[in-house]
């Protein structure tokens, strides 16, 4: 593409800021728009369940580049500005205030947090988690002694479970899994995730649906099957998220999968128009198949490759996908393919004493799938965690 061409990023996120940077320095020049229907440039979000919301670090020291930045590199930030419709035959993004053309487009319209069907479970006293001003809205219901509720035992809800007890909050937390996150991680990681969050001080309610929630006098109720009723100034949901992808299906996009499909180059079926981060079902080259993910850190390489390529070059993408996640002190770090294990091989580094000096409690995790390493978790052993990308993008056998 040349220094006359446009292009529209339709998404505030690191995929969309990823996509501009690479972009520029990968030689582009051309116009760069970006649209985010947020009023704050972008952020960096994983903080928001743990530092941000516990006041360990500023507003300030959230933005992924620095206010100059944008002007500097000639990228036209649009803040709380939404797209509405894309028409990709007249290569066209409307918004409320008028039509953007473009030469390319990147779709990094990211994802919402999703309020499981319950009676109750609408109310605006009800909190979820994605934005800034979700984590402000958490951070500023909560005070030591006063009690929480938090609802899913996802990595969300688990990380803001253990922040708000940190602040001294009763916290319970009420989940349909039986220990958290046995499906995704296994049973040895689940138990592990829930001795950390009793450590923490948390109170389980495992195996439980939430039947519905109820304004009471000076905060909430929220019923539990099979509990006696809970009574909480704050509810949290931690339940899920889905991927926008409303804008590329009314534009004729290719959707399978959860999301749009895409090539290792991030193309969309559609052309000159790219997908990147929580709405991509791309392609891996290592994989060798479409993958489904929605980790930040996979969004900043999903926009990398994009922009490469909007610039006149080659990429595509290969690295596996990963994500750390962090509550109070404990850490898992974890790379992995998106379609599954069917072996999990736990090797408790301290019983078989190679355990880091000084560092506790120290484990991994290798996945298999027909005898192939498909991925790898590791707590407090990053010598595995290093290893173990390169052997999940080889294809290699699952280590003994």
């Amino acid at each position: 593409m040349n220094e006359t061409d446009r292009i529209v990023i339709v998404g505030g996120g690191p995929g969309g800021l990823a996509a501009a940077r690479a972009y520029r320095e990968s030689g582009g020049r051309g116009r760069v728009t970006i649209l985010t229907a947020e009023s704050f440039p972008p952020y960096r979000r994983p903080p928001l369940t743990k530092e941000y919301l516990r006041g360990e670090v500023e507003r300030a020291e959230l933005p992924m580049q620095g206010a100059g930045w944008y002007e500097e590199n000639g990228v036209e930030l649009r803040l709380a500005t939404s797209a509405l419709s894309l028409d990709a035959g007249r290569g066209v993004v409307a918004t409320e205030t008028g039509e953007i053309p473009y030469d390319a487009c990147v779709l990094a319209t990211g994802s919402e947090p999703l309020r499981i069907p319950v009676p109750g479970g609408d109310l605006p006293e009800v909190l979820v988690m994605r934005t800034l001003e979700d984590s402000e809205k958490l951070g500023a219901r909560v005070s030591p002694g006063s009690r929480a509720v938090v609802v899913g035992s996802g990595f969300i809800g688990c990380e803001a479970a253990a922040s708000l007890s940190m602040l001294g909050a009763r916290v319970t937390l009420v989940s349909q899994e039986d220990s958290p996150q046995a499906a995704r991680l296994g049973p040895a990681v689940a138990r592990r995730i829930r001795g950390w969050l009793e450590g923490f001080g948390v109170d389980l309610r495992l195996g439980r649906n939430v039947e519905g929630i109820e304004r009471s006098d000076g905060g909430l109720r929220v019923g539990v099957e099979g509990e006696e009723t809970l009574e909480t100034e704050t509810v949290l949901f931690g339940t899920g998220i889905r991927p926008r992808i409303g804008l590329a299906e009314e534009a004729g996009l290719e959707i399978e999968g959860g999301g749009v499909v895409t090539d290792s180059s991030m193309r969309t079926s559609v052309p000159n128009v790219f997908a990147v981060g929580d709405v991509a079902y791309a392609m891996n080259e290592s994989a060798g198949t479409h993958q489904k993910v929605e980790h930040w850190g996979d969004a900043l390489n999903h926009g990398g490759v994009a922009g490469a390529v909007l610039a006149g070059g080659e990429a595509g993408w290969s690295m596996a996908p990963g994500f750390w996640s962090t509550m109070a002190d404990k850490s898992l770090k974890y790379w992995s393919w998106s379609n599954g294990w069917d072996e999990a091989r736990f090797v408790d580094h301290v019983e078989a004493g190679d355990a880091p000096e000084g560092a506790g409690e120290s484990f991994t995790v290798w996945y298999g799938k027909g005898g192939t390493c498909i991925g790898v978790l590791s707590h407090n052993h990053d010598e595995d965690y290093d290893e173990g990308r390169g052997l999940v993008e080889r294809g290699a056998p699952l280590p003994g």
